[in-house]
């Protein structure tokens, strides 16, 4: 009798099967034996065993026939975000198709597992990388001479005009400045500045800009590390002009304010939301004056569910008029509060139980112990030890600062669509948790400013990837059940497995990892 072949359905997913009808004897009617042939791909059938088939396999025959097994899910979720927003294309013209296996091997690393560029290679030989590019050299030499290549051409900034054009960017943009710190001795840019992580290193600066529509880093540029906040704002809106992005919003921190960039945003027309800095003195008797009667009932509002007191002020500088509001917080300050007499207690605490040693300059010890609270405490030094004080006007003044706060705008806002933007700041600071952190660029160990800026730039490229994971996720509801390190993990357990004769198949995937790869659209 002829076999027959016929699909079935188990779990949503369709096997072939041949069946082969045979007479039973002993029960006197024709039986089937049935042969799995594969799943079915494209109307034909595609062998592939689970991960407890292949092990069973193994047991039944030598153990040489599984040759290798490499990594694939994480490979392949990234591989599709590449796609999705074109980043291949980009860099395919730009770089030689070589280079632009090692740059997304790279990139890749920084977001799966971080490592020095040196042992790069050992992770790329354990993913499906290696398979699709064996030739792929990825030697602590070849890595160096590519950084320094990236780094001293033009490839970064042209990479970025077309990420730029490729995504539409000209809506919202969220400015910020972070320091990346190093110990080498060797890279130029390297100076001591204001360390916002509080490494007594020196440091570059780097900018990043987030497109908060599209949720992505789409911009960076990187300074010396003595070049503060303020003074990088009036190049990055040249280079954001030349990029080709017009009619955006700009969303800033009090650490870009000075009268100098609110007269270049308003002289250039740019709609933006910047937090002040109250140190000049009509500044802090425009706050003087608004909060006389902030907690007004006229100025009550709510912002997300919390109350909220938002009183509409103008600033003049020289023939322009700025726009702004006074908010006043009550659970901001109240938050505040709570900190700064927690702070100020344990400083106390821990000056109190000081013994200063024979040789040691109480004023040294002091300053060290308040860290940068100094102004809050009387003290003096008696028998050794610290008999201290908090002084309870410099407490009632700061406190009355407390969840206050003004915001200075240009263009069609009302009070809470400048709270919402300039809160939706958080979104940069993530992506600078993100870079320093998950993808690991910190500290930098690289030994050359060439090298460095080829660095970033892959860093820049991994934050970009990230960054589109992780909204995925948030849109599709996963980010109840997973981080994004715990989802590459379960993802990871999906591999590619080649055989002694050549052969190659895709284990089969776990009920997790086809809920998450459904959840975002994607189906390897």
């Amino acid at each position: 009798m002829k076999p027959t072949r016929r699909i079935k359905v188990k779990n949503g997913i369709e096997y072939w099967y041949e069946e082969t009808p045979y007479y039973d004897k002993e029960k006197k009617q024709i039986r089937h034996r049935s042969k799995y042939l594969g799943r079915n791909v494209g109307g034909q059938p595609v062998r592939m065993r689970s991960a407890s088939e292949d092990v069973k396999g193994k047991m039944k025959k030598k153990s040489a026939d599984v040759k290798s097994s490499f990594d694939y899910g994480t490979i392949f979720i990234l591989q599709s975000i590449m796609e999705e927003l074109k980043l291949d294309r980009y860099l395919a013209d730009l770089l030689p198709s070589s280079e632009i296996s090692m740059v997304r091997a790279l990139a890749f690393n920084r977001i799966v597992r971080p490592t020095a560029m040196k042992n790069v290679d050992s992770w790329y030989e354990g993913t499906s990388l290696a398979l699709e590019s064996p030739q792929v050299n990825l030697t602590s030499q070849r890595v160096s001479e590519l950084l320094c290549r990236l780094g001293e051409s033009n490839i970064p900034d042209r990479f970025m005009s077309q990420l730029i054009e490729g995504t539409d960017t000209k809506n919202t943009l969220i400015y910020d400045i972070t320091s990346l710190s190093s110990y080498s001795q060797l890279i130029n840019l390297l100076e001591y500045g204001y360390n916002r992580d509080g490494e007594p290193l020196p440091q570059i600066n780097m900018s990043l800009i987030l497109d908060k529509d599209k949720g992505i880093p789409v911009m960076y540029d990187i300074f010396p590390g003595s070049i503060s906040d303020v003074s990088t704002l009036s190049g990055t809106l040249k280079k954001i002009k030349a990029h080709g992005i017009q009619n955006y919003v700009a969303v800033m921190d009090r650490g870009f304010f000075s009268l100098s960039n609110l007269c270049e945003l308003m002289g250039n027309k740019i709609s933006f939301v910047m937090a002040a800095k109250l140190q000049l003195n009509d500044l802090k008797q425009l706050m003087t004056e608004a909060q006389k009667d902030i907690d007004d009932v006229r100025y009550l509002h709510k912002f997300n569910k919390d109350p909220i007191f938002a009183k509409p002020i103008k600033y003049n500088i020289d023939s322009m008029e700025v726009h702004g509001y006074v908010y006043y917080d009550p659970k901001l300050e109240q938050t505040e509060k709570q900190t700064l007499l927690s702070r100020l207690y344990d400083i106390r605490e821990e000056l109190l139980n000081v013994h200063l040693k024979k040789n040691s300059n109480p004023h040294i010890v002091f300053k060290e112990k308040a860290r940068g609270f100094g102004n809050f405490f009387d003290w003096q030094v008696i028998d050794n030890r610290f008999d201290v004080a908090i002084r309870q006007n410099a407490v009632a003044q700061r406190m009355n600062k407390m969840g206050k706060y003004i915001l200075f705008y240009s263009g069609n806002f009302d009070w809470m669509e400048c709270i919402s933007l300039y809160r939706e700041r958080d979104e940069i600071e993530k992506s600078f948790k993100a870079l320093k952190n998950e993808i690991d660029v910190l500290p930098l160990n690289t030994h050359s400013e060439k090298t460095t800026r080829g660095f970033i730039f892959i860093a820049f490229l991994g934050l970009i990837i990230r960054s589109r994971l992780m909204n995925m996720m948030r849109e599709k509801g996963l980010l109840d059940k997973y981080s994004v390190e715990l989802l590459l993990l379960q993802l990871e357990k999906l591999r590619k497995i080649t055989l002694a004769d050549g052969q190659i198949f895709v284990t089969e995937m776990t009920k997790k990892q086809r809920e998450i790869l459904q959840a975002l659209d994607l189906c390897a």
